[in-house]
């Protein structure tokens, strides 16, 4: 089952990145997405181990953003993979047994995903993000609609994760164009009740919890 709430990781040292992630545990999320582009690849292993590490006791779900080699190491639960990346039946083919999402930013890129049969669609950018360098095209509410629409005409079962930007007042309107959940990471990180707005967020995602 694909979580409907994913926690994106964020920072730009290590430090920051276990502070936020240790925050997101703590206040409950169960899915991590560890995500750290500006890293040498051997600082991001080595932070990835730590994130485990962090990861084990709540039991919660670690996937890898982008490196294989990383997510197979740490025996994480998946990786997450964007267009430019390994593609998604060499991820199937070394990790048979993971979750495998990937990510698309047009009705095409859906098609696309759904072909190659990835687990989850990460679609975005819903609107401007800043964690995130080299942004796609902002979709906004209007593109998740057509998209979602042809996704249920065509009976896609893919769960759609929206990502980019996302507001606590996005999340209800995203639903009912028929998105599975949402991806997150400034929602939580600049929360000053990080408890609260998670609560607010599976209120909506998952009704009265």
């Amino acid at each position: 089952m694909i979580s409907k709430s994913h926690y994106i990781s964020d920072g730009e040292t290590e430090e920051r990145q276990l502070y936020n992630i240790k925050s997101a545990l703590d206040v409950g999320i169960k899915c991590i997405q560890f995500r750290f582009k500006n890293a040498e690849h051997q600082q991001r292993r080595h932070t990835a181990e730590k994130v485990k590490f962090l990861c084990d006791p709540y039991h919660a779900t670690l996937i890898i953003n982008d490196h294989i080699d990383i997510a197979l190491d740490l025996d994480a639960n998946g990786v997450h993979l964007g267009l430019s990346d390994t593609s998604i039946a060499i991820a199937r083919k070394r990790m048979p047994n993971k979750i495998i999402g990937g990510t698309a930013n047009t009705l095409e890129h859906v098609i696309q995903r759904n072909r190659e049969g990835c687990d989850y669609i990460g679609l975005g950018p819903y609107r401007f993000t800043a964690t995130k360098r080299e942004l796609d095209p902002v979709l906004g509410i209007a593109n998740y609609k057509i998209v979602l629409s042809e996704c249920a005409r065509m009976h896609w079962t893919t769960p759609i994760i929206a990502i980019g930007g996302i507001r606590l007042d996005d999340i209800d309107e995203l639903l009912r164009c028929g998105v599975h959940g949402i991806a997150f990471s400034t929602l939580i990180n600049n929360s000053n009740d990080k408890k609260q707005t998670f609560l607010t967020i599976n209120n909506l995602l998952y009704g009265n919890i």
